[in-house]
């Protein structure tokens, strides 16, 4: 019986093995994961520029169409500590910005071992590009009002004169535009602060009519289904938008979603958030909190699409002004920093169906990086640190494969004595079992408590920005990538047969014979994987065996001890 259930344990095991390593292989050939985040399935054809349509409210006034300016308007750059920002004119749209601090990841196969046998030379790597409108591609974040014949995304600003560029030394930086159209002027207001992602963005309405005005304000995101470009082929991570709210909290809403109509969200709320997501970034408007917005998805072109709010502003006066305020966030999901910008916004950071342990690692990790500096020797204290806290519990499980190992000789007696009569064989080893107060199954329990938190660090590698491009230590240069030189990898398929050598050889000989061949099973599998994930695995192997050397000597010094006596 124990036979059995090691026997159905291994194929378990095999199984796993075997299936996980077709998902990474899915997901290199660019199908999508099953363990992954739901992602949207991305369009080859190229987005219009700048085409989107207004956003659309049932108590407003739609606007008519207004003619484009023959001559398109220079963009206008501004240059911080961290970005550089091109905006249109029309519409004082934001049309590109690049992240200085961030930079596109060299794929893993223009690396390394891999990247020699292909022949592949690497770039050095360039800002990453969120919002863009160049080679086919569309992201912008766009404003307006409605309500009236008032100035939108569609309407010619002008530039304020003052600074583009944050001088050093210097902790903030504003840039204005105006606009005009039916008597309404609007003055965009940019202000940016040293340090920080977030920019904060004021519509400054003033009212040149004869009449009151009360128009809404909205705040949109428009961007094609396109894959991120410089995104891994070795991860799938959800592109597409979100919406938040107290109520209903954070929830995806594909491309796919916008293109059918689904809005499975919250559309009326007076908090939260809307946001455009991708791996490792995402752009987000927060408008003030404690008014009533209406949260919306459109497709306003082909494969093109757009998540947005709208506020309603206070009764304008004529010849008077008022002001509404919000926070745009474009940059990586630092999870300090989204937790500064907005309740939840962090939630982006997603870790799929564990992230309530996913949450806690990542904590404790951030912690050692805090003492060490270091991401890679952060992995390696952790892995420790989960070591110790689980020793208790798995040294049961040592003990039961020491005991196994330790009686291998009266199994053989046994597997000669009773020969190919199967059921006799069994009943006898479960007799000695019990006999030597040996769990048949317990040395599977140091493997079983360690997968959950295997499958979360997974999920932190996957999902955490501050791990990109983490070095460790010479050939590791980014933790969230596959090891170029398969070193890991190696190292770890070694520390596996050592392991096979320290405990018992399964009577089974198919038993035998897959536990031979299973160090290289995984050895393949995680050439796939992160090699912080790798790094992980290898360290805790290492653990195991020491504690499983400790654990035989003591087995073995009780036998002899016993047989002295």
């Amino acid at each position: 019986m124990g036979s059995d259930i090691q026997r159905a344990l291994l194929w378990i095991l095999f199984g796993l093995s075997a299936f996980m390593l077709y998902d990474r292989w899915e997901v290199y050939n660019g199908r999508p994961s099953f363990f992954e985040a739901e992602t949207q399935q991305v369009a080859t054809t190229e987005a219009p520029k700048n085409e989107a349509a207004l956003p659309s409210q049932s108590q407003t006034v739609s606007l008519p169409a207004e003619a484009k300016t023959a001559v398109k308007a220079e963009p206008i750059q501004v240059e911080t500590d961290l970005l550089k920002l091109s905006f249109d004119p029309e519409g004082a749209v934001i049309i590109g910005s690049e992240l200085r601090k961030e930079k596109q990841t060299i794929p893993w196969t223009d690396t390394g071992l891999v990247g020699m046998i292909l022949g592949n030379k690497a770039e050095t790597p360039a800002d990453v590009v969120l919002f863009t409108e160049q080679k086919g591609r569309t992201y912008l974040a766009q404003t307006g009002l409605i309500g009236g014949p008032y100035p939108t995304h569609k309407t010619q600003f002008k530039l304020v004169p003052g600074p583009l560029k944050m001088a050093d030394g210097q902790d903030n930086l504003t840039v204005k535009f105006e606009g005009e159209s039916g008597g309404v002027k609007v003055i965009k207001s940019f202000t940016f602060e040293r340090g920080h992602y977030g920019i904060k963005v004021s519509h400054e309405v003033v009212n040149n009519t004869a009449s009151e005005i009360k128009p809404s304000v909205y705040y949109q995101l428009t961007r094609d289904g396109e894959k991120p470009e410089g995104e891994s082929t070795m991860v799938n991570a959800y592109t597409g938008a979100a919406v938040y709210t107290d109520k209903d909290k954070f929830q995806k809403v594909s491309f796919s979603d916008i293109a059918d109509g689904d809005k499975d969200f919250q559309a009326k709320a007076d908090n939260g958030w809307i946001a455009m997501i991708q791996h490792y970034f995402v752009s987000a408007w927060v408008p003030t909190q404690g008014v009533e917005r209406e949260n919306y998805t459109n497709t306003v072109g082909e494969k093109l699409y757009a998540v947005g709010s709208i506020q309603q502003m206070d009764t304008i006066a004529p010849n008077s002004s008022k002001t509404i305020e919000a926070t745009l966030y474009s940059g990586p999901q630092d999870q300090t920093r989204l937790d500064a910008i907005a309740p939840g916004l962090s939630l982006v950071v997603d870790y799929g169906w564990l992230t309530f342990l996913a949450k806690p690692i990542y904590w404790l990790l951030s912690f050692l990086y805090g003492i060490v500096g270091n991401w890679g020797w952060a992995i390696v204290l952790l892995t420790c640190i989960v070591k110790a806290i689980l020793y208790p519990l798995s040294l049961a499980g040592y003990r039961s494969m020491a005991k196994m190992k330790d009686l291998g000789p009266r199994m053989k007696a046994l597997k000669e004595k009773y020969g190919d009569d199967k059921q006799r064989l069994n009943m006898a080893m479960m007799e000695m079992y019990k006999t030597e107060k040996i769990n048949p199954v317990g040395g599977c329990l140091p493997i079983a408590l360690q997968l959950p938190v295997f499958l979360a660090l997974y999920w932190v590698l996957l999902a955490s920005v501050e791990l990109r491009d983490a070095p460790w230590i010479f050939w590791v240069t980014d933790l969230a990538a596959p090891d170029p030189w398969f070193i890991l990898p190696i190292l770890m398929i070694i520390t596996m047969v050592i392991q096979f050598k320290l405990n018992p050889t399964p009577p089974d000989p198919v038993q035998a014979k897959m536990m031979a061949i299973m160090p290289f099973v995984f050895g393949i599998m995680f050439i796939f994987f992160a090699s912080g994930l790798v790094l992980y695995w290898l360290v805790n192997n290492i653990l195991s065996i020491i504690q499983q050397y400790v654990v035989n000597k003591q087995i073995e010094a009780d036998r002899i001890k016993r047989q002295s006596n």
